[in-house]
């Protein structure tokens, strides 16, 4: 089949042949996309509204969160954000579906995560990027098509402490957490709990996040809200 590139120049390598006897151009002529199941892509945009001085994540920040209105998690809040089209930068598809729920643009963003575990919804298996944005609190939103509400929701994160445990061979630290997103706006409150657990030791801490529970955010964006969270803690005290 024709490549999925028109201009594949800088990808000849050393213009030898493979095992096959395959040079570049027959080898994309024959090369079969169904061999592997491709996942599907998502990027979500964990926006949040803060006043001139942010000093800590734990006051005074907002997250903008829209209603769903389609299945899965129908009625639930999320985070805005969609399907990554097969010739869209992850990017790009981020800022997309920002403005199409919530009818903001032009915002700069920075991608803080990737949340790739196959079992994430019941749809397909989906790969989704996150994305982060902060805005002043004067920036309004309203719901697009592809929402039915939109809010902007006080965030309160509360640290509840931590376990040593072992995993592999491990030991490990798992911090448990508890985020409440309040809109009295809408009368509304999410609550949710979620841990983070890393090595006790070493350089590399393979961070991971798990939701314990969750009433009202759909699918598992409360640790993606917590991730992002603990990222703007840690680059604010590297500004300091």
């Amino acid at each position: 089949m024709p490549a999925f590139l028109k201009n594949y120049e800088t990808f000849y390598g050393d213009h030898s042949k493979n095992p096959k006897g395959q040079d570049l151009d027959s080898f994309l002529e024959e090369y079969d996309t169904t061999k592997y199941e491709n996942p599907s892509v998502t990027a979500d945009i964990l926006v949040f509204q803060h006043k001139k001085d942010l000093q800590s994540v734990t006051t005074g920040l907002k997250l903008l969160m829209v209603k769903r209105k389609d299945h899965p998690c129908i009625g639930y809040w999320a985070l805005p954000g969609g399907f990554v089209n097969i010739r869209e930068d992850v990017s790009m598809a981020a800022k997309r579906e920002l403005e199409e729920e919530t009818n903001l643009k032009n915002i700069p963003i920075e991608q803080v995560y990737a949340w790739g575990e196959y079992d994430r919804d019941p749809r397909a298996r989906i790969v989704t990027v996150s994305y982060l944005a902060l805005v002043d609190e004067d920036l309004q939103a309203k719901a697009g098509d592809d929402a039915s509400d939109v809010t902007w929701a006080d965030v309160s994160l509360n640290y509840l402490g931590n376990d040593e445990i072992e995993e592999n061979g491990k030991a490990r630290l798992q911090h448990t957490y508890e985020l409440k997103l309040i809109s009295e706006e809408k009368e509304l409150q999410l609550n949710a709990t979620v841990t983070m657990t890393e090595n006790k030791c070493g350089l590399l801490k393979e961070k991971d996040y798990q939701v314990v529970k969750t009433d009202g955010i759909a699918f598992d964006h409360p640790r993606f809200i917590v991730q992002a969270l603990l990222y703007i803690e840690e680059a604010l005290k590297n500004n300091r």
